[in-house]
């Protein structure tokens, strides 16, 4: 007998069965984007912020071939623990599941994940982008293209600063995604809480961004996604200044050591760590916190609505 592609987990199924607020957690900054074993217990610590605001969590991945959507115990510790886990984001799906391999899911594979399980919230740290030197590379993150075609609400502090976030913005708008502002009018720079750049739309309460869900599904558009920008709070931004400076710097590294391609997003993240003493990261978890703690405010007004 073959084995179900997605299995969810009872308090998930039961909460979509009742029509209760759930929010997707995507499980690679647990596998790949923390040092052990604090990964666990920031997957803990996340799936509990959700909780207290009233929505189940949906942490997904996928572990031997099957889809799972909703992690028990166990599962959350093999996925932090387990150092072969791959990343899976949507175009990697297919081969893992054909194979019976076991992998963490990207911005891209939570979301098709998500919504294919009927999950309307999704909340992340940051988006992937259009690449610096795009015009050279061609390097653009698979996030935008699947948001373009994908009806999820994706709550994110911005677009990873390492990126090129003007032309992400572009991008977005050529692909029809639309983007709000959280109680800001500048597009948050996820380690810092402005890019410099402006949005188009602000809102400044959950049951808005409600709104725009509804309006999207009377419309009958095309299924594009909804990004909520929201930014990290000024007193847990990384400083500007030093933010500038050390990417700067590993910028500059980049270019020295030969770095290219998908081995850029990876160095550039780790530099920033290292020559922060860690600030960077304390930026990004505050940023996944609140974006965590928003997505469980819109998706219980989702459900309310």
């Amino acid at each position: 007998m073959t084995a179900p592609l997605m299995v969810q987990s009872e308090e998930v199924r039961g909460a979509l069965a009742d029509g209760r607020p759930v929010v997707a957690l995507e499980s690679t900054i647990i596998a790949h984007g923390l040092p052990r074993p604090r990964n666990l217990r920031v997957a803990e610590e996340l799936e509990e912020i959700v909780r207290a605001h009233g929505a189940v969590p949906a942490t997904i991945a996928v572990l031997d071939g099957q889809v799972h959507v909703g992690l028990g115990k166990a599962q959350l510790e093999r996925v932090a623990d387990d150092p072969s886990l791959r990343k899976l984001g949507h175009r990697d799906l297919a081969p893992a599941l054909a194979a019976g391999a076991s992998g963490a899911t990207t911005v891209s594979g939570t979301a098709f994940l998500a919504r294919r399980a009927g999950i309307r919230v999704f909340a992340t740290g940051g988006l992937g982008g259009v690449h610096r030197e795009w015009t050279t590379t061609q390097d653009e993150s698979a996030d935008l293209g699947l948001l373009a075609r994908t009806r999820i609400t994706v709550v994110c502090a911005g677009v990873k600063s390492i990126l090129d976030v003007p032309a992400t913005l572009q991008r977005l708008e050529t692909l029809g995604v639309a983007v709000v502002g959280y109680r800001t009018d500048s597009f948050p720079g996820f380690y810092v809480s402005s890019s410099g750049e402006p949005v188009d739309w602000t809102v400044q309460e959950p049951r808005s961004v409600a709104a725009i869900m509804a309006a999207q599904d009377r419309l009958g558009e095309r299924e594009s996604a909804l990004v909520v920008a929201n930014p990290v709070p000024t007193h847990h931004q990384l400083d500007p200044a030093l933010h500038d400076r050390v990417l700067e710097d590993g910028l500059e590294a980049c270019a020295r050591e030969g770095v290219t391609g998908q081995a850029v997003t990876p160095f550039l993240l780790d530099y920033l760590v290292r020559h922060t003493a860690g600030a960077s990261l304390e930026a990004n978890l505050a940023a996944v916190r609140g974006n965590v703690r928003l997505a469980a405010q819109i998706a219980t007004a989702w459900a309310q609505a």
